[in-house]
């Protein structure tokens, strides 16, 4: 990738998705760094599921309830681990969640929660983030649910009714490969979507996945580019959960390249990318949905 942008030039999807950026959104891109988000799991390390790409390992990472470093939060992701139905249990939790939600704007996170959780959460939730996944094995082997991709429709259909929402699509969230992505993207374009984060699988030591690769570096970005052409009005953000290191210093700069709107915590070379494509740089510190 040289300064002729020869990386985009031989890629007639690419060139596309970067025509649709220009055609449609001003030259400006925003990039997160969020420390003044903080992410909260209302069940500590706890999760019934053990996720084959997760296994609660980052839960371990989140800050519990009573944590004061809350209060000095502007916002806050409210998540935590899911029950055998693949609900995060939010209700036991929400006085204590209510109580800090004033002031701050709070990201919910829940899973597959029914609407009777949904309406008791709405007058706190700012924006609900929604993973949405376009294939029925990977919800069985990755979740350990008995669920469909029906049954995302109509929890994502749900909850639209109610509140913003921003689906997320894991790239190679099976096993590493690409697989019900696509899908994914022509649900979702079909149902509406205000906004889309596209995050990638990592393999995570401590899961059934550890020994998996993650996608191609070009499987991710032809995704970030359809991404990009099939949503041509709705602002396109890389996510916070990619692999880091070399892999990250090559994505993000195409991830640029290819019209995304922003990223979270963005390779130095992607910042470079930006500067040199005329994008006016923003930078924020908050959750890249909020």
């Amino acid at each position: 990738m040289g300064d002729d942008l020869e990386s985009r030039a031989v890629h007639p999807l690419w060139r596309r998705a970067w025509e649709v950026r220009q055609e449609l959104f001003e030259p400006h891109i925003r990039f997160e760094r969020p420390s003044a988000t903080l992410a909260v799991s209302v069940t500590g390390t706890v999760c019934a599921l053990r996720c084959a790409h997760c296994n609660g390992h980052y839960l371990a990472g989140m800050r519990t309830l009573d944590d004061p470093a809350l209060g000095r939060a502007r916002s806050l992701l409210i998540s935590g681990g899911c029950d055998r139905e693949g609900r995060v249990p939010v209700l036991p939790r929400l006085e204590e969640i209510a109580r800090l939600a004033a002031g701050r704007r709070l990201n919910w996170h829940v899973g597959l929660i029914d609407e009777a959780t949904m309406l008791a959460i709405r007058p706190y939730a700012h924006v609900i983030s929604f993973d949405f996944v376009g294939d029925d094995d990977t919800i069985r082997e990755v979740y350990g649910l008995d669920k469909t991709v029906g049954d995302y429709v109509a929890c994502y259909e749900m909850l639209r009714r109610h509140a913003r929402v921003v689906p997320h699509l894991t790239i190679g969230l099976y096993r590493g490969r690409v697989r019900g992505e696509r899908r994914a993207l022509e649900l979702l374009r079909s149902l509406g979507a205000e906004a889309l984060v596209l995050i990638v699988f990592i393999p995570t030591p401590g899961t059934a996945y550890a020994g998996c690769e993650p996608p191609s570096i070009g499987e991710v970005v032809d995704l970030l580019a359809e991404a990009r052409v099939r949503f041509p009005d709705v602002p396109v953000r890389l996510g916070c959960m990619r692999p880091g290191g070399e892999y990250r210093e090559q994505l993000d700069p195409l991830a640029v390249e290819v019209g995304l709107n922003s990223i979270v915590n963005p390779a130095r070379a992607a910042v470079l990318a930006a500067q040199r494509l005329g994008l006016r740089i923003e930078w924020g510190d908050e959750c890249c949905v909020l």
